[in-house]
Parts: C-alpha cells; sequence; structure tokens
C-alpha cells in the first residue's frame, strides 16, 4: 500500500492554495458565479445553494407551489441523498429501474408508471458518470402527462445532449460543486431553470429557505482551504483512503464508501468568498473536461477488443464530460477480481454506488419497494475508471494492461 500517490476517483479540478489568499482580502462581487453559470448555459436563472442536494431540495420546495401532484420518479440506481430529500419536501418516491447495459430509465417500464399514476409531479433524470440521458422520449411522456423535467446534473455540468448543455433541457435542474465534482467550492450547489416564468419562484423560496449560518459558513472555508493542500496525488490518501480504511475495519462498507446521509442536510446561503473561489476556476471547466475525454477515449481504444467489458458510454448525438468512466464485467466474480487487483494501487479505480437504491438499509423506511434487477447488476458488475487530471500516460496505460490480463 502506497502513501505517497493516491489519484482522486473522479476529476475534480484542483485548487491552488495560493489563490485563496488574495480574496480573503478583497472586497468581492456577489453573484459572479451565478452569473457565470447564466452565461454558460444561456438561461435566466442559477441560483448558488449549500450543495447540489439543497439545490434539489430547493426546486422541490418551489415546484410544489405549481402543483398539487406529491410523487417523484426516480431512477433505481441514484444518490442516497436523492430520496432524503424528496421526503424533506414531504412527497412522495416511486421507483423505475435503469437499463441493463445503461443508466437510462427502463423506457417501457417508466411509460407504465406515469399511464398509471395520475399524481406524479416530476421525473429526476440523473445525468450520471457525466453521461446524457436520452430525454427526448422521456420529453414525450411528460408532455402527454404535464409532468416536469428536473435534470440531476451533479455529474454533467458541461455535457451536451443534442447540442444543448445539460441542465438547459428540462423545466429544472441543478448541478453539485462539491469537492471531486469537477468545478468545486468544497461544498455548493445550484437550482436553475431555462423557463424565465419560474425564476422568480426559485428566488422567492429560496428567501423563504436558504438562512445564513457565518459559523457553518466559516468552516466551509477552512475545509475549502484543506482541500486545496490535500488534494493532491502526494497528500490525498491521508484525506480520503485512510477514511475509507478505517470504516473498512469497522465494517461499515457504506461510509466507507462515503454514501451515507441524513435527511437534515444544510441549506445555508454560500459566501461570497467561496462563490469568487468558483469564479475563477470557471474558465478552466472546458480545458478540464477535454483533457477528461481524452483519457477515456484512451480507456476505450485500449479495451475495445475485450469482449468481457462493455463501458457505458455518450449516446452517438451527446457528449459526456466524463467525471470517470464506468465499466461492466460479465461477471460479478471477475467485478470483484478487479476491485482487488487495483485496492492498493492508488489509481483511482472505485465504483459509482456499492447498491441499488432500495438495498440502503438506512432508507427502508424512506424507499418503497420495487423492481431494481438492472440496478443491482450494474452495482455488483461494475467499476470506474478515474479522468483524473492527476493521471499520467504511464498510469492510463497500466490500468489497460492489468485488465486485459484479468
Amino acid at each position: 500500500m502506497s502513501f505517497t500517490r493516491e489519484i482522486p476517483p473522479t476529476a475534480g479540478l484542483p485548487i491552488k492554495t495560493r489563490n485563496l489568499i488574495a480574496p480573503l482580502f478583497m472586497k468581492l462581487p456577489k453573484g459572479s458565479l451565478e452569473e457565470d453559470f447564466k452565461k454558460y448555459l444561456n438561461i435566466p436563472t442559477a441560483l448558488l445553494t449549500y450543495s447540489g442536494t439543497a439545490a434539489f431540495y430547493l426546486i422541490l420546495e418551489s415546484i410544489k407551489k405549481l402543483s398539487n401532484k406529491k410523487t417523484v420518479i426516480i431512477s433505481t440506481f441514484v444518490c442516497p441523498l436523492i430520496p432524503l430529500a424528496i421526503k424533506r419536501a414531504g412527497l412522495k418516491i416511486i421507483l423505475c429501474d435503469i437499463n441493463q447495459d445503461n443508466f437510462d430509465f427502463d423506457l417501457n417500464k417508466l411509460q407504465e408508471i406515469c399511464a398509471k399514476n395520475k399524481d406524479i409531479l416530476a421525473i429526476l433524470t440523473v445525468h450520471l458518470a457525466g453521461i446524457p440521458l436520452e430525454l427526448e422520449n422521456i420529453k414525450k411522456i411528460t408532455k402527454e402527462n404535464n409532468i416536469f423535467i428536473i435534470e440531476d446534473c451533479a455529474q454533467s455540468l458541461g455535457a451536451q445532449y443534442q447540442n444543448k448543455k445539460t441542465g438547459t433541457i428540462g423545466e429544472f435542474s441543478f448541478f453539485s460543486l462539491g469537492r471531486g465534482k469537477g468545478l468545486t467550492i468544497y461544498e455548493g450547489g445550484l437550482a436553475v431553470t431555462s423557463l424565465p416564468e419560474h425564476g422568480p419562484l426559485l428566488e422567492k423560496t429560496a428567501k423563504e429557505i436558504m438562512p445564513t449560518n457565518i459559523l457553518s459558513e466559516n468552516l466551509k472555508i477552512i475545509e475549502l482551504f484543506a482541500y486545496s493542500l490535500f488534494y493532491q496525488p502526494a497528500l490525498f490518501w491521508f484525506a480520503f483512503r485512510l477514511p475509507q480504511e478505517f470504516w473498512r475495519m469497522c465494517n461499515n462498507p457504506i461510509r466507507a464508501m462515503g454514501e451515507y446521509f441524513k435527511v437534515d442536510f444544510p441549506m445555508h446561503k454560500v459566501s461570497a468568498f467561496r462563490a469568487y473561489i468558483g469564479h475563477l476556476n470557471f474558465p478552466n471547466l472546458d480545458k478540464e473536461i477535454a483533457k477528461q475525454r481524452e483519457k477515456v477515449n484512451f480507456y476505450l481504444k485500449g479495451l475495445k477488443d475485450l469482449l468481457a467489458i462493455k463501458p457505458i458510454t455518450e449516446l452517438p448525438h451527446s457528449k459526456a464530460s466524463y467525471p470517470y468512466l464506468t465499466i461492466i464485467f460479465a461477471t460479478a466474480e471477475k467485478r470483484d477480481s478487479a476491485l482487488n487487483i487495483f485496492k492498493n494501487s492508488g489509481l483511482g479505480i472505485s465504483q459509482v454506488y456499492l447498491r441499488a437504491i432500495t438495498d440502503y438499509a438506512y432508507l427502508k423506511e424512506i424507499v418503497p419497494e420495487a423492481d431494481c434487477t438492472h440496478a443491482r447488476l450494474l452495482a455488483e458488475k461494475t467499476i470506474t475508471l478515474s479522468s483524473s487530471t492527476f493521471l499520467n500516460n504511464a498510469d492510463l496505460s497500466s490500468i489497460v494492461q492489468q485488465l486485459k490480463q484479468l
């Protein structure tokens, strides 16, 4: 096991500590990061929030004022924070399984659910791994049934679907600026809408549910400084792998993977300082995404002849941001062998989610039972390959060669 070089499992943008010093002594503009998002996405409204989850919750609390419907459809392979936000908003959940070999909804099941249930308020479309979902057919379903589309763009900032950036296709969308999520301010998010008439609603709801918390925000600034120090291969082991190993020793794989959350997630405002740091790094976004795509293309070229491995890739009419590449093994045993081989390599090999969303014990009172056959198979048979900026060609070649040998 190496303590001297650990690659992050996702492609988060590094932040230099020296770039954090000067803004501490400046009078900072308000709304700069929100303006960056509005220009980048060509949308009328973007609101900075404490986290991507907070942004999702803000959207839910807003659209409750537009409809009496109370149910949200989510996929069976999704971050555990999603059902917690829906629960906190006082709404109900219906699950729809994904396809066998990608993250898209099983369209037939989605159509069946929407045809049978007239209480559907929204469908959450999650662009997992930076890969845009096939939205055209989903839009047809939502138009027929008067349902909102909420895009979960936590991992897909900069991705495109039919020449439109993710976050601009549904009525509402949210992004994450959490650590490891590409553009980051350590913890943060944005709630956006592409429709001018819904902007005032988001703003009004934000004033109602987003207080100021100076103590908590100062703690986030300290953590942002820590991120700038530890988010590098020489020190990342101590910030990431060490806590993982602790929880594994405690026989708690869910906490080891950072997949345990609570329903009382923070909702307070983000300081002008952290927003300005995001603004300073925004110009690097597209350049970093291009690098991520180059690394993923390297993987795809090297693995193309391996019949026992199937990568989950972008659709022909989309362009993924690829913060990591997900590959599916033919069997769970082969997947486990791969995890074992790379366990102490420091090369950023990881997993998307450990479970289908129905299989997290602490969510049993929130998430209803449902068919999640395909989600369980993905959880059992996939690993992720990092596209971190810290990976070099030797690292990429090593990963490909070891997969070939396996």
